[in-house]
């Protein structure tokens, strides 16, 4: 209560002693300010007009005026007593006149004219303009003429508490880690007061906590922020919110004061370790499962978060540590096991793991805190899978001798079926592999034959695919690369390399070589190839020439005499024997042409041909053989020219003499009746799709262009089929676009039912005299004479 008592008495008594302090050094100053207004020597009044130039042109002195204050936000009745100017020149009579010229001067501060009062005549705010600068003279009344010079003084604006402190940067957000000792800096606030910092306490500023107490504290004047509470825990409580206050007067009562916030978030350490939510798991996985897949997750719950809360994987113990592998996934943070070997059922059906999840980061901080790390145990079953066929091994190889006999056995390959329940297995060849299908394979046992005869020259290697099937389930295939290399026998007896023509020369020398020739084998010998050359046993004693073997594995064909000429035999020829090193040895026979030619004297060859010799001079074989072909050429432009020019004129429609329209062709297929469904339909005669327009012949380019017939209006159905088709001849006789052709209808069947009956008399019960063909007439003018005819017929009979 006391405290309350005097914290009033403060608030009421404060304002007016701040008042009093003001005023009372203006009020007591005033007889002061007079005799400072005018300074000394100015007292003898006013001279005579030469004086009073003396006076006003001397120089200046050092005028010194005290501050005059007022109180900021000072409101009354009435205006409020700045200062008062006041020259020792005025005697009392009212002969001097003060003028007030500056800021605010008329406006804010007026001046009384005779008296020199100056009245504050509006609220002023320090906080809006500190201090006004004014000049004041003073002149006479009646002449308005300067008594003293001018001279500039100050009013200043005394501070009052009026301003709240402002934080003008908040609110404010601060982090500081989890687990911090006491006194651990968070951050630093500052409040600003507009208030005058240099006069009083009135921005005298003292810091305090309203709310986030007992977790932070702040320094009274500094503002700094620290923890207060230890070991604080993010996973307990994250975020914190801090109500901070600043008050000026130096935090005594009766100052005034502003508060902001500040949102205080815990930053996380690694202080938890990681833990698995459950210590035993259990997965089942089938025993075909692809390498690499996953079988199962596990997860180690880390209430830390971010880098913190990172953990490895890895398998410590159990009998699947080769078998399994565990991995990290970086999104989710589980653990994911993966088959790393192949599982077999049949082998091992079941394992147990031991897996441990670890912190990645370590604080070192919380290592006492124990081992950042836990376990947990996995059972994995592995269950059985219907497995295809595995073969005895991944791949074959097979060899064969290229002369094997047809169906021999030349290899076998073996699969079995890995499940418990196994199954028969068949075999076969994928003929993509064999498509000229020169194998076989025996279905149950695996054992390959041959279906063709194999050439090593041909095809060295073949390479087939082996398909194993399973009886009771087909879907159940397994393919094996089966390798068949086909061995050598000597099946191939040498021959020269290349067609060799040697040139002997007429001006040779006994013992030259003429020609080397070199032979090639198609078999391929172990030890390589080795050939042995000899004449036929009637060239052995040839007189022409000899052989020579080289070491080289070739042959050297030498001249045995000198003197050849091309007029007496132009041409030699010398049959050769090659035979192989090969078991059994081959052998054949390969003839070497020799032409004797005309050579130069450094044996260059010029000539080989015997013309040379009865050929004018300047006149060549080549030039007469040129000469000719030339002419053949020329002929057989001509032949073709003429052909073409031919065929050119040949018309398109091959004539004869007479008119093809007036021929008569015989037709031995009698037309049906209006049963005949397959016969020719007299809707094709009618062409609907030409009634209106006229369709022109496609093969041939008209030379005038036919004018259509307008379109004739539907026909019924009971036509009169003799003008129509007369009217039809008549447009193809006229139009110059189109060939005179004849159509041609076969009639397949027979029709029943026609009004005129049947024109056959093959299925007739009645003969021909039986018949009445006066009917005939009623078809029309043709079909009259028609009648006509038949009647004489059975006229004649009669007679």
């Amino acid at each position: 209560m006391p405290e309350r008592l005097t914290e009033m008495l403060m608030d009421t008594w404060t304002p007016l002693i701040i008042l009093w302090i003001t005023v009372l050094p203006s009020l007591c100053m005033a007889p002061m300010n007079q005799s400072q207004v005018l300074p000394s020597g100015s007292s003898t009044g006013l001279k005579r007009l030469t004086e009073e130039q003396r006076v006003l042109n001397r120089s200046k002195r050092g005028w010194v005026w005290n501050q005059m204050f007022v109180l900021e936000e000072f409101s009354g009745p009435e205006p409020i007593l700045v200062g008062r100017l006041h020259t020792d020149l005025d005697p009392g009579s009212s002969k001097i006149k003060y003028i007030l010229s500056g800021d605010g001067a008329g406006t804010i501060f007026v001046i009384n004219d005779k008296t020199g009062d100056i009245h504050a005549m509006k609220r002023l705010d320090r906080e809006e303009k500190a201090e006004y600068t004014l000049t004041a003279q003073a002149v006479d009344r009646d002449t308005n003429k300067p008594l003293e010079p001018p001279s500039e003084f100050i009013i200043k604006v005394q501070d009052i508490n009026d301003n709240a402190p402002e934080f003008v940067d908040g609110p404010y957000h601060a982090t500081v880690p989890e687990m911090s000792i006491v006194g651990t800096f968070v951050t630093k606030v500052t409040a600003t007061d507009a208030d005058d910092p240099v006069y009083g306490n009135s921005a005298k500023l003292v810091y305090s906590i309203l709310e986030g107490q007992p977790y932070f504290s702040i320094e009274p004047h500094t503002a700094i922020i620290k923890t207060a509470l230890p070991n604080m825990d993010r996973e307990a409580k994250e975020e914190y919110f801090v109500v901070i206050q600043a008050k000026d007067m130096g935090g005594h009562m009766g100052g005034l004061s502003g508060t902001t916030t500040v949102t205080i978030t815990l930053t996380d350490v690694n202080d938890n370790p990681p833990k698995f939510a459950q210590s035993l798991y259990h997965f089942s996985v089938m025993e075909d499962v692809a390498l690499g897949e996953p079988i199962g997750r596990v997860k180690a719950n880390d209430l830390d978060i971010g880098e913190n809360a990172k953990s490895s994987y890895d398998i410590i113990e159990g009998d699947g540590m080769d078998i399994f592998e565990i991995t990290t996934d970086a999104q989710t943070q589980d653990g994911i096991i993966r088959v790393r070997k192949p599982l077999d059922f049949e082998t091992k059906k079941s394992y147990t793991l031991k897996v441990e999840a670890a912190n990645i980061h370590i604080d070192p901080r919380f290592i006492s805190g124990g081992p950042f790390k836990d376990t947990a145990t996995v059972k994995i079953v592995v269950e059985d899978a219907d497995e295809p066929p595995v073969f005895s091994s991944p791949t074959y190889l097979l060899e064969v001798h290229e002369n094997a006999a047809i169906n021999a056995v030349i290899g076998q390959v073996t699969a079995h079926d890995p499940d418990v329940s196994s199954s028969p297995i068949r075999f076969s060849i994928d003929r993509h592999t064999d498509l000229e299908r020169q194998f076989n394979i025996n279905a149950e046992d695996g054992k390959i034959t041959l279906a063709t005869p194999l050439d090593r020259e041909t095809n060295m290697w073949h390479n087939i695919t082996i398909v194993a099937t399973e009886t009771r389930n087909h879907s159940q295939v397994s393919r094996v690369p089966v390798a068949i290399k086909v061995l050598d026998v000597n099946d191939n007896a040498p021959e020269f390399a290349s067609e060799h023509e040697a040139f002997l020369c007429e001006n040779g020398k006994p013992g030259q070589v003429i020609q080397i020739v070199s032979a090639i084998d198609k078999d391929d010998p172990k030890n390589g190839h080795y050939f042995l050359y000899s004449l036929l046993p009637e060239m052995v004693n040839n007189p022409n020439f000899t052989i020579k073997k080289n070491e080289d594995n070739t042959l050297s064909i030498l001249a045995k005499h000198s003197g050849f000429s091309r007029q007496k035999q132009e041409v030699y020829l010398l049959p050769i024997v090659i035979s192989d090193s090969g078991n059994p040895p081959m052998s054949s026979t390969s003839t070497l042409t020799i032409r004797v030619c005309g050579c130069s004297s450094d044996g260059i060859v010029q000539s080989c041909n015997v013309e040379a010799y009865v050929l004018p001079i300047g006149l060549s074989m080549g030039a007469l053989i040129a000469i000719l072909a030339c002419i053949i050429l020329l002929l057989v432009i001509v032949v073709l020219f003429v052909t073409l020019r031919r065929h050119k004129n040949e018309p398109l429609i091959i004539k004869d003499d007479e008119d093809v329209r007036e021929n008569i062709i015989r037709y031995d297929d009698e037309g049906g009746g209006e049963e005949d469904t397959e016969a020719f339909d007299i809707a094709t005669l009618q062409n609907p799709d030409g009634i209106n327009g006229f369709l022109p012949r496609k093969d041939i380019k008209p030379d005038l262009q036919f004018m259509p017939r307008q379109g004739l209006a539907p026909v019924p159905n009971g036509v009169d089929v003799d003008e129509f088709i007369n009217v039809r001849l008549h447009e193809a006789d006229n139009d110059p676009t189109a060939p005179p052709y004849d159509s041609i209808q076969i009639y397949g069947y027979e029709g029943r039912g026609s009004a005129a009956g049947s024109l056959s008399s093959l299925e007739s019960s009645t003969s021909d005299s039986d018949q009445n063909f006066d009917y005939l007439s009623e078809w029309g003018p043709r079909f009259k004479r028609l009648g006509e005819l038949y009647s004489v017929g059975e006229s004649d009979k009669e007679t």
